[in-house]
Formats: C-alpha cells, structure tokens, sequence
C-alpha cells in the first residue's frame, strides 16, 4: 500500500478531485483501489514565482501561498495512474505550481 500526498493550488483543486471522481478508482463503497482521499488547506511561506498568489498571513507573519494538501492511500499497482492523474489535473504551466510525492506504507488497519 502506499500514500500520495500532492500540493496543489488553489484554483486546480476542483478539477483534481473531479477526475479522480471520473476515473472510478477512488469512488467509495465501489471497491475501488483509493482510500481515504483527504483535503487539507494549507500555506506555503516561501516566495512565489507568481506574485498574485501570495498574501500575507497574519498568524505567520510573512507572505505566504495558500495551495491544497490532497492525501490518499492506494494500492501499490495503482501509483502511477494516480500520480499521473493528479500531475495532469493539477497543471498550471507555471513552475512550483506543486508536488506529488509517494511513501510506502507499512501496514494499514481499517477501523470499523
């Protein structure tokens, strides 16, 4: 089993989650290969190559993007499809536009 974890602005989110939605492979209850697909806000405190994005927080003190963190756990064969999905939902053509990174998991206890 594995995690994907991608960063992704703000205005690519939606489209993300639409496809993984298309794809069938992340739809609940359908047995599908994806597991707990998470969407967190988060920011980022580094410049930005896009001025337009950045704002200031006011908890941190300094400029910041606001970008999205998707998370999901999914099995070993579907890794690349996912991250291919995701890396094409997500394009901006701008650089630093976000990462897709995969760790392994070791072991994984559904709670019921």
């Amino acid at each position: 089993m594995k995690e994907i974890k991608a960063f992704i602005r703000q205005h690519r989110i939606a489209d993300v989650l639409e496809a993984l939605r298309d794809s069938g492979l992340c739809n609940a209850g359908a047995g599908a290969g994806c597991y707990n697909v998470t969407v967190s806000r988060v920011q980022r405190p580094l410049a930005d190559a896009d001025p337009t994005q950045q704002h200031f927080s006011m908890d941190l003190a300094e400029a910041v993007v606001q970008e999205y963190k998707l998370e999901l756990l999914c099995a070993d064969d579907l890794v690349d499809t996912l991250m291919d999905l995701i890396s094409q939902a997500a394009h901006t053509g701008q650089p630093e536009a976000g990462w897709v990174s995969v760790s392994d998991i070791e072991r994984a206890v559904e709670i019921r």
